[in-house]
C-alpha cells in the first residue's frame, strides 16, 4: 500500500502538551492513515549545508527552545531509530551522508507524541539544506518518494504561517487578514494542484513575505509537495487540522494522497 505524505504544522512546543484540543485532532490522524513501518521527517529546526540522517537508536530528545515550562523538559519520546531506513535514505539522496548522534528536535517529536504515542514505530530525521530553495526542497521530496511504497510515511514539520515576531504572547486575539489571506492562498493552490505555486508561494502569494518572514517553517510544505507529486500530479486528500493560535500562527496539517 502507498503511503500519504504529511505536512504537519507544529505550532509551538507547549503542543506537546495539549492532551485534548490540538493533540487530539493530531492523535485521530495518525489513527486514520495506515500505519507505517517507519516514519521519515524533515523538520524546520535542523538546518544544515548538506542532507544528513540523524540519529539510529533511541536516544534522549532535544529540547531546542527557551522560555517555555518546564515541564516540556519531561516530555519522552522513546521511539526507535532505523539504521536500516536510514541507509535507505541516503541510497536515494545524492550526497547525503549519516549524522547518527544528532538527536530529534521538537519539530519532530512535539507532533509525534500525539499521532503516535505509542513510540513503536521507528523514526528518521533529515536535514533540511535551506539554501537549496524552492527546487532543491522539492528535488529532496521527491528523492524520498519511493519509501511511500516501502511503508514509510514522509512527513514535513514547519508552519503553513510563521512569523513569531506577529505573535499575540498573552492571547488569541482575532485572526489578522495578512495570516488568513495566506492560509486561504496556498490552500487554493494546493486544491488545484499547483505544485510550482506551493513551492514558490512566499513570493507568489500577495502576503507571503509576512507569513515567511524567513523560510525555515516553510521549506518543510515544499518537501512534502515535491514527495507526493514525484509521479507528477499533487493531490491533497484532507487537512485534519486548521485554523489559527495567537492570532496568526498557522495550525494547517495536510494529508496529501
Amino acid at each position: 500500500m502507498r503511503m500519504p505524505v504529511g505536512f504537519v504544522s507544529h505550532g509551538a512546543p507547549t503542543l506537546a502538551l495539549d492532551t485534548e484540543a490540538r493533540g487530539a485532532e493530531l492523535r485521530a490522524w495518525g489513527r486514520s492513515m495506515p500505519r507505517p513501518r517507519a516514519i521519515v521527517c524533515v523538520s524546520a529546526h535542523w538546518l544544515a549545508r548538506d542532507v544528513f540522517t540523524g540519529v539510529e537508536e533511541t536516544a534522549p530528545l532535544l529540547y531546542d527552545f527557551a522560555g517555555f515550562p518546564r515541564a516540556l523538559h519531561d516530555v519522552e519520546y522513546r521511539a526507535p531509530g532505523s539504521p536500516e531506513i536510514a541507509a535507505r535514505v541516503r541510497s536515494l539522496v545524492e550526497g547525503a551522508r549519516a549524522e547518527a548522534k544528532r538527536p530529534w528536535d521538537h519539530g519532530v517529536w512535539v507532533p509525534l507524541v500525539h499521532m503516535y504515542p505509542d513510540a513503536e514505530i521507528p523514526v528518521v530525521q533529515v536535514a533540511l539544506v535551506l539554501r537549496a530553495g524552492p527546487a532543491g526542497w522539492l528535488a529532496l521530496g521527491r528523492a524520498l518518494a519511493p519509501l511511500r511504497d516501502e511503508g514509510v510515511l514522509v512527513i514535513g514539520s514547519g508552519g503553513i504561517v510563521h512569523n513569531l515576531g506577529r505573535l499575540a504572547w498573552e492571547g488569541e486575539g482575532a485572526t489578522e487578514a495578512w495570516a488568513s489571506e495566506f492560509d486561504a492562498w496556498i490552500t487554493r493552490a494546493l486544491d488545484d494542484g499547483r505544485v510550482d505555486d506551493v513551492a514558490e508561494a512566499v513570493t507568489r502569494a500577495p502576503t507571503g513575505r509576512m507569513a515567511h518572514p524567513t523560510y525555515d517553517h516553510f521549506a518543510p510544505l515544499v518537501v512534502a509537495a515535491g514527495a507526493a507529486s514525484a509521479d507528477g500530479a499533487m493531490k491533497v486528500a484532507r487537512y485534519p487540522l486548521v485554523g489559527f493560535e495567537m492570532a496568526n500562527l498557522g495550525m494547517r496539517a495536510i494529508e496529501f494522497a
